[in-house]
Protein backbone atom coordinates (compact mmCIF):
# COMPACT_ATOMS: atom_id res chain seq x y z
CA UNK A 1 0.00 0.00 0.00
CA UNK A 2 3.10 2.37 0.36
CA UNK A 3 5.77 1.23 -1.43
CA UNK A 4 8.57 4.05 -0.59
CA UNK A 5 12.24 2.79 0.58
CA UNK A 6 12.44 3.14 3.90
CA UNK A 7 10.16 0.49 5.99
CA UNK A 8 8.73 1.85 9.24
CA UNK A 9 10.22 4.93 9.43
CA UNK A 10 7.94 5.72 6.24
CA UNK A 11 5.17 3.63 7.36
CA UNK A 12 4.84 5.53 10.91
CA UNK A 13 5.08 8.58 8.84
CA UNK A 14 2.29 8.61 7.01
CA UNK A 15 0.32 6.75 9.33
CA UNK A 16 0.94 8.39 13.32
CA UNK A 17 3.29 11.56 12.02
CA UNK A 18 6.72 12.73 12.09
CA UNK A 19 7.62 12.32 15.78
CA UNK A 20 6.61 8.52 16.05
CA UNK A 21 8.53 7.86 12.74
CA UNK A 22 11.60 9.87 14.45
CA UNK A 23 11.68 7.81 17.28
CA UNK A 24 11.35 4.56 15.47
CA UNK A 25 14.48 5.68 13.17
CA UNK A 26 16.27 7.42 16.46
CA UNK A 27 15.92 3.73 18.08
CA UNK A 28 16.87 2.39 15.08
CA UNK A 29 20.15 4.14 15.00
CA UNK A 30 20.92 4.74 18.66
CA UNK A 31 20.19 0.32 19.49
CA UNK A 32 17.91 -1.10 17.00
CA UNK A 33 19.70 -1.66 14.09
CA UNK A 34 23.31 -0.41 15.16
CA UNK A 35 23.01 -2.89 18.42
CA UNK A 36 22.10 -6.15 15.98
CA UNK A 37 25.48 -5.02 13.96
CA UNK A 38 27.03 -4.62 16.88
CA UNK A 39 26.21 -8.21 18.37
CA UNK A 40 26.17 -9.91 15.49
CA UNK A 41 29.71 -8.82 14.88
CA UNK A 42 30.92 -10.20 18.43
CA UNK A 43 29.21 -13.59 17.39
CA UNK A 44 31.72 -13.66 14.37
CA UNK A 45 34.67 -12.82 16.63
CA UNK A 46 33.32 -15.41 19.58
CA UNK A 47 33.32 -18.17 16.81
CA UNK A 48 37.04 -16.84 15.64
CA UNK A 49 38.16 -17.78 19.22
CA UNK A 50 37.77 -20.81 18.41
CA UNK A 51 40.79 -20.71 16.33
CA UNK A 52 42.62 -18.12 18.73
CA UNK A 53 41.40 -19.09 22.41
CA UNK A 54 43.37 -16.30 23.75
CA UNK A 55 40.66 -13.53 22.23
CA UNK A 56 38.50 -14.23 24.98
CA UNK A 57 40.81 -14.01 27.81
CA UNK A 58 42.04 -10.82 26.71
CA UNK A 59 41.06 -8.04 29.17
CA UNK A 60 42.53 -4.43 30.47
CA UNK A 61 42.53 -2.68 33.21
CA UNK A 62 41.74 0.50 34.42
CA UNK A 63 42.34 0.61 37.96
CA UNK A 64 39.28 -0.62 39.58
CA UNK A 65 37.26 -0.76 36.24
CA UNK A 66 37.90 -3.92 33.91
CA UNK A 67 37.21 -4.50 30.46
CA UNK A 68 36.94 -8.05 29.45
CA UNK A 69 37.15 -10.07 26.39
CA UNK A 70 38.84 -6.62 24.44
CA UNK A 71 40.20 -9.25 22.32
CA UNK A 72 36.76 -10.22 20.93
CA UNK A 73 35.29 -6.73 21.18
CA UNK A 74 38.21 -5.43 18.78
CA UNK A 75 37.65 -8.03 16.40
CA UNK A 76 33.85 -7.46 16.16
CA UNK A 77 34.72 -3.41 15.33
CA UNK A 78 37.40 -4.69 13.12
CA UNK A 79 34.78 -6.68 11.02
CA UNK A 80 32.10 -4.16 11.39
CA UNK A 81 34.53 -1.21 9.85
CA UNK A 82 35.64 -3.55 6.42
CA UNK A 83 31.73 -4.37 5.99
CA UNK A 84 31.14 -0.53 6.16
CA UNK A 85 34.14 0.20 4.24
CA UNK A 86 32.58 -2.27 1.29
CA UNK A 87 29.71 -0.49 1.14
CA UNK A 88 31.03 2.82 1.25
CA UNK A 89 33.07 2.00 -2.15
CA UNK A 90 29.51 0.92 -4.30
CA UNK A 91 26.34 -0.69 -4.09
CA UNK A 92 27.02 -3.39 -6.19
CA UNK A 93 30.10 -4.46 -4.71
CA UNK A 94 28.43 -4.83 -1.58
CA UNK A 95 25.46 -6.73 -3.08
CA UNK A 96 28.03 -9.02 -4.65
CA UNK A 97 29.38 -9.20 -0.95
CA UNK A 98 25.67 -9.66 -0.16
CA UNK A 99 24.75 -12.74 -2.50
CA UNK A 100 28.35 -14.44 -1.49
CA UNK A 101 28.11 -14.78 1.87
CA UNK A 102 23.98 -15.58 1.53
CA UNK A 103 25.14 -18.55 -0.55
CA UNK A 104 27.54 -19.75 1.46
CA UNK A 105 25.19 -19.38 4.71
CA UNK A 106 22.60 -21.14 3.56
CA UNK A 107 25.09 -24.15 2.89
CA UNK A 108 26.55 -24.23 5.90
CA UNK A 109 23.43 -24.21 7.71
CA UNK A 110 22.60 -27.09 5.52
CA UNK A 111 25.63 -28.86 6.28
CA UNK A 112 25.42 -28.43 9.85
CA UNK A 113 21.56 -29.93 10.08
CA UNK A 114 22.28 -33.04 7.54
CA UNK A 115 25.93 -33.56 9.14
CA UNK A 116 24.27 -33.91 12.78
CA UNK A 117 21.28 -36.41 11.51
CA UNK A 118 23.53 -38.37 9.71
CA UNK A 119 26.49 -38.65 11.68
CA UNK A 120 24.97 -37.88 15.03
CA UNK A 121 24.72 -40.37 17.50
CA UNK A 122 21.45 -39.86 19.17
CA UNK A 123 20.98 -41.25 22.57
CA UNK A 124 16.97 -40.68 22.91
CA UNK A 125 17.49 -38.59 25.79
CA UNK A 126 18.92 -35.12 24.21
CA UNK A 127 15.53 -33.69 23.85
CA UNK A 128 14.97 -33.59 27.40
CA UNK A 129 14.77 -32.43 30.05
CA UNK A 130 12.74 -29.51 28.72
CA UNK A 131 12.42 -27.51 31.93
CA UNK A 132 15.36 -26.98 34.31
CA UNK A 133 12.67 -26.76 37.21
CA UNK A 134 9.63 -28.87 37.95
CA UNK A 135 8.39 -25.68 40.02
CA UNK A 136 7.71 -24.15 36.93
CA UNK A 137 3.95 -23.72 36.33
CA UNK A 138 1.04 -21.40 35.09
CA UNK A 139 2.65 -17.68 34.96
CA UNK A 140 5.95 -18.63 35.99
CA UNK A 141 6.33 -21.13 33.16
CA UNK A 142 4.66 -18.53 31.12
CA UNK A 143 7.13 -15.59 31.94
CA UNK A 144 10.14 -18.07 31.78
CA UNK A 145 9.23 -19.02 27.72
CA UNK A 146 8.37 -15.23 27.01
CA UNK A 147 12.48 -14.55 28.19
CA UNK A 148 13.75 -17.72 26.68
CA UNK A 149 12.02 -15.49 23.39
CA UNK A 150 14.47 -12.89 23.29
CA UNK A 151 16.82 -15.00 22.26
CA UNK A 152 14.29 -16.94 19.77
CA UNK A 153 12.82 -13.92 18.40
CA UNK A 154 16.01 -12.36 17.71
CA UNK A 155 16.68 -15.05 15.24
CA UNK A 156 14.26 -13.97 12.64
CA UNK A 157 14.74 -10.14 13.11
CA UNK A 158 15.45 -8.67 10.04
CA UNK A 159 12.05 -10.49 8.24
CA UNK A 160 11.23 -6.57 7.44
CA UNK A 161 13.94 -5.26 6.25
CA UNK A 162 13.72 -5.52 2.14
CA UNK A 163 10.94 -2.66 3.38
CA UNK A 164 13.70 -0.77 3.80
CA UNK A 165 14.73 -0.96 -0.07
CA UNK A 166 10.71 -1.13 -1.34
CA UNK A 167 10.79 1.96 -3.52
CA UNK A 168 13.16 0.24 -5.38
CA UNK A 169 12.02 -3.10 -5.96
CA UNK A 170 9.99 -4.22 -9.19
CA UNK A 171 6.14 -4.39 -8.77
CA UNK A 172 6.89 -3.84 -4.83
CA UNK A 173 2.97 -4.37 -4.51
CA UNK A 174 2.94 -8.03 -5.85
CA UNK A 175 6.53 -8.84 -4.55
CA UNK A 176 6.89 -7.27 -0.97
CA UNK A 177 4.29 -9.86 0.17
CA UNK A 178 5.88 -12.85 -1.19
CA UNK A 179 9.05 -11.69 -0.26
CA UNK A 180 8.00 -11.15 3.86
CA UNK A 181 5.97 -14.23 3.28
CA UNK A 182 8.53 -16.74 1.81
CA UNK A 183 11.12 -15.33 3.87
CA UNK A 184 9.56 -15.64 7.45
CA UNK A 185 8.19 -19.32 6.41
CA UNK A 186 12.03 -19.93 5.14
CA UNK A 187 13.49 -18.67 8.24
CA UNK A 188 11.05 -20.80 10.14
CA UNK A 189 12.01 -24.18 8.94
CA UNK A 190 15.82 -23.59 8.67
CA UNK A 191 15.44 -22.60 12.56
CA UNK A 192 13.76 -25.13 13.71
CA UNK A 193 15.64 -28.01 11.79
CA UNK A 194 18.87 -25.58 13.18
CA UNK A 195 18.00 -26.33 16.98
CA UNK A 196 16.36 -30.10 16.06
CA UNK A 197 19.71 -31.12 14.81
CA UNK A 198 21.15 -29.44 17.59
CA UNK A 199 18.90 -31.13 20.09
CA UNK A 200 19.49 -34.60 18.18
CA UNK A 201 23.24 -34.88 19.38
CA UNK A 202 23.41 -32.94 22.92
CA UNK A 203 21.90 -32.48 25.82
CA UNK A 204 19.27 -29.61 26.33
CA UNK A 205 21.59 -28.35 29.35
CA UNK A 206 24.84 -28.86 27.23
CA UNK A 207 22.81 -26.62 24.73
CA UNK A 208 21.98 -24.35 27.31
CA UNK A 209 25.79 -24.06 28.69
CA UNK A 210 27.67 -23.55 25.26
CA UNK A 211 28.58 -20.71 23.64
CA UNK A 212 29.42 -22.27 20.15
CA UNK A 213 26.94 -24.81 19.74
CA UNK A 214 26.75 -25.50 16.26
CA UNK A 215 30.72 -26.50 16.63
CA UNK A 216 30.17 -28.57 19.62
CA UNK A 217 27.30 -30.36 17.94
CA UNK A 218 29.62 -31.26 15.16
CA UNK A 219 32.43 -31.86 17.54
CA UNK A 220 30.35 -34.56 18.83
CA UNK A 221 31.20 -36.89 15.82
CA UNK A 222 33.47 -34.99 13.64
CA UNK A 223 36.17 -34.14 16.54
CA UNK A 224 38.40 -30.99 16.80
CA UNK A 225 38.89 -30.96 12.85
CA UNK A 226 34.52 -30.80 12.22
CA UNK A 227 34.00 -28.38 15.14
CA UNK A 228 36.88 -25.74 13.33
CA UNK A 229 35.21 -26.42 9.94
CA UNK A 230 31.30 -25.42 11.21
CA UNK A 231 33.49 -22.46 13.37
CA UNK A 232 34.50 -21.24 9.66
CA UNK A 233 30.76 -21.63 8.28
CA UNK A 234 29.50 -19.84 11.40
CA UNK A 235 31.81 -16.69 10.60
CA UNK A 236 30.34 -16.94 6.98
CA UNK A 237 26.81 -16.72 8.08
CA UNK A 238 27.51 -13.98 10.67
CA UNK A 239 29.76 -11.45 8.62
CA UNK A 240 27.38 -12.23 5.75
CA UNK A 241 24.52 -10.85 8.33
CA UNK A 242 26.47 -7.88 9.28
CA UNK A 243 27.00 -6.49 5.66
CA UNK A 244 23.10 -7.14 5.00
CA UNK A 245 22.42 -5.12 8.05
CA UNK A 246 25.19 -2.46 7.48
CA UNK A 247 23.96 -2.63 3.90
CA UNK A 248 20.14 -1.49 4.35
CA UNK A 249 19.86 0.20 7.34
CA UNK A 250 21.90 3.33 6.26
CA UNK A 251 19.05 3.91 4.01
CA UNK A 252 16.85 4.75 7.36
CA UNK A 253 19.19 7.31 8.55
CA UNK A 254 19.88 9.00 5.23
CA UNK A 255 15.64 9.08 4.65
CA UNK A 256 15.73 10.56 8.28
CA UNK A 257 18.33 13.41 7.61
CA UNK A 258 16.28 14.05 4.33
CA UNK A 259 13.02 15.25 5.73
CA UNK A 260 15.45 17.56 8.09
CA UNK A 261 14.80 14.80 11.29
CA UNK A 262 18.75 13.71 11.68
CA UNK A 263 21.86 15.28 11.08
CA UNK A 264 22.09 17.03 7.53
CA UNK A 265 25.21 15.99 6.14
CA UNK A 266 24.06 12.39 6.66
CA UNK A 267 21.82 12.79 3.51
CA UNK A 268 25.14 13.50 1.60
CA UNK A 269 25.52 11.09 -1.66
CA UNK A 270 29.24 10.24 -2.32
CA UNK A 271 30.10 12.01 -5.67
CA UNK A 272 31.69 9.17 -7.13
CA UNK A 273 30.26 5.95 -5.62
CA UNK A 274 26.73 6.87 -5.60
CA UNK A 275 26.66 5.57 -1.92
CA UNK A 276 25.00 7.45 1.59
CA UNK A 277 28.62 7.62 2.55
CA UNK A 278 27.99 9.63 5.52
CA UNK A 279 25.49 7.71 6.74
CA UNK A 280 27.69 4.34 6.48
CA UNK A 281 30.34 6.12 8.41
CA UNK A 282 28.65 6.92 11.43
CA UNK A 283 26.33 4.00 11.59
CA UNK A 284 29.58 1.96 11.70
CA UNK A 285 31.15 4.05 14.67
CA UNK A 286 28.52 4.47 16.53
CA UNK A 287 28.09 0.35 16.03
CA UNK A 288 31.40 -0.10 17.22
CA UNK A 289 31.01 2.10 20.33
CA UNK A 290 27.89 -0.11 21.64
CA UNK A 291 30.47 -3.28 20.55
CA UNK A 292 32.34 -1.96 23.53
CA UNK A 293 29.57 -0.29 25.94
CA UNK A 294 27.99 -4.15 27.10
CA UNK A 295 28.26 -7.90 26.81
CA UNK A 296 26.93 -9.91 23.65
CA UNK A 297 23.92 -10.86 25.65
CA UNK A 298 23.04 -7.02 26.97
CA UNK A 299 23.32 -6.08 23.26
CA UNK A 300 20.65 -8.01 21.80
CA UNK A 301 18.61 -7.61 24.97
CA UNK A 302 18.48 -3.73 24.41
CA UNK A 303 17.87 -5.10 19.99
CA UNK A 304 14.61 -7.08 20.95
CA UNK A 305 13.13 -4.66 23.65
CA UNK A 306 13.36 -1.57 21.28
CA UNK A 307 12.11 -3.66 18.26
CA UNK A 308 9.64 -5.46 19.50
CA UNK A 309 7.83 -2.19 20.66
CA UNK A 310 8.04 -0.93 17.47
CA UNK A 311 6.68 -3.86 16.17
CA UNK A 312 3.50 -3.96 18.09
CA UNK A 313 2.96 0.09 16.82
CA UNK A 314 3.73 -1.14 13.48
CA UNK A 315 1.02 -3.83 13.44
CA UNK A 316 -1.65 -1.52 14.95
CA UNK A 317 -1.22 0.40 11.96
CA UNK A 318 -3.25 -1.23 9.86
CA UNK A 319 -6.52 -0.28 12.21
CA UNK A 320 -5.09 2.96 12.01
CA UNK A 321 -5.10 3.26 7.92
CA UNK A 322 -8.58 1.41 8.08
CA UNK A 323 -10.22 4.19 10.04
CA UNK A 324 -7.68 6.97 8.65
CA UNK A 325 -7.84 5.75 4.85
CA UNK A 326 -10.90 3.07 4.27
CA UNK A 327 -10.92 3.83 -0.03
CA UNK A 328 -7.28 3.54 -0.62
CA UNK A 329 -6.40 0.84 -2.97
CA UNK A 330 -5.47 -1.78 -1.04
CA UNK A 331 -3.27 -4.44 -3.30
CA UNK A 332 -2.44 -7.01 0.24
CA UNK A 333 -5.04 -7.27 2.69
CA UNK A 334 -4.31 -8.81 6.09
CA UNK A 335 -5.55 -12.43 6.58
CA UNK A 336 -7.57 -12.84 9.47
CA UNK A 337 -8.27 -9.50 10.23
CA UNK A 338 -8.76 -8.22 12.65
CA UNK A 339 -8.27 -11.15 14.69
CA UNK A 340 -4.56 -12.31 13.27
CA UNK A 341 -3.56 -8.33 13.83
CA UNK A 342 -4.60 -7.71 16.48
CA UNK A 343 -3.47 -10.78 18.60
CA UNK A 344 0.05 -9.67 16.71
CA UNK A 345 -0.02 -6.92 18.86
CA UNK A 346 -1.28 -8.11 22.22
CA UNK A 347 1.06 -10.51 22.21
CA UNK A 348 4.22 -8.14 21.33
CA UNK A 349 2.71 -5.94 23.95
CA UNK A 350 3.29 -8.78 26.27
CA UNK A 351 6.30 -9.56 25.04
CA UNK A 352 7.95 -6.22 25.83
CA UNK A 353 5.55 -6.05 29.57
CA UNK A 354 7.37 -9.36 30.54
CA UNK A 355 10.95 -8.26 29.57
CA UNK A 356 10.51 -5.35 31.00
CA UNK A 357 9.71 -7.46 34.62
CA UNK A 358 12.10 -10.30 33.82
CA UNK A 359 15.53 -8.07 32.93
CA UNK A 360 14.04 -4.88 34.15
CA UNK A 361 17.99 -3.38 33.84
CA UNK A 362 18.64 -3.96 30.38
CA UNK A 363 14.82 -2.97 29.32
CA UNK A 364 14.57 0.29 31.22
CA UNK A 365 18.04 0.89 29.94
CA UNK A 366 16.66 0.40 26.31
CA UNK A 367 13.60 2.42 26.79
CA UNK A 368 15.72 5.32 28.16
CA UNK A 369 17.43 5.33 24.88
CA UNK A 370 14.09 5.69 23.12
CA UNK A 371 12.83 8.33 25.13
CA UNK A 372 15.76 10.44 24.70
CA UNK A 373 14.65 10.76 21.47
CA UNK A 374 12.08 12.80 22.35
CA UNK A 375 14.37 16.47 23.18
CA UNK A 376 16.54 14.92 19.77
CA UNK A 377 13.03 15.22 17.84
CA UNK A 378 12.07 18.92 19.47
CA UNK A 379 15.70 19.96 18.66
CA UNK A 380 15.65 18.61 14.67
CA UNK A 381 11.62 19.38 14.08
CA UNK A 382 12.95 23.41 15.92
CA UNK A 383 16.03 23.42 13.49
CA UNK A 384 14.41 22.29 10.42
CA UNK A 385 11.37 24.28 10.51
CA UNK A 386 14.25 27.63 11.14
CA UNK A 387 16.62 26.04 8.06
CA UNK A 388 14.49 24.84 4.88
CA UNK A 389 16.65 23.84 2.60
CA UNK A 390 19.62 21.78 3.63
CA UNK A 391 22.88 22.76 2.07
CA UNK A 392 23.79 18.78 1.56
CA UNK A 393 23.48 16.89 -1.32
CA UNK A 394 20.13 16.03 -1.60
CA UNK A 395 20.52 13.71 -4.09
CA UNK A 396 18.92 9.35 -3.97
CA UNK A 397 21.61 7.01 -2.90
CA UNK A 398 22.36 4.97 -5.52
CA UNK A 399 21.37 1.83 -3.21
Amino acid sequence: MIPAAGGQYVYFREIYNDFIAFLYGWTTFIVYQTGSIAAIAVAFAKYLGFFFPGLSRLQINFGLLTMPEVGTKLVAIGAILFVMTVNYFGVQFGGFVQRLFTSLKILAIAGIVFSCFIFGNHSGQTFTPFFSSASLHGASLLSAFGIALVSVLWAYDGWNSVTYLAGEVKDARRNIPIALIVGTTSVIFIYLAANLAYMYVLPVSGIAHSHLVASDAISKFFGQNGGALIAIAVMISTFGTVNATTMTTARVYFAMAKDRLFFKHISDVHPKYRTPHVSLLVQGVWASVLTLTGTYDQLFTYVIFASWLFYAIGAFGIFVLRKKRPNAPRPYKAIGYPIVPLAFVIIAIWFVYNTVVTDPRDSLFGLGLVLVGVPAYVYWKKKGQQNPLISGNQETSGG
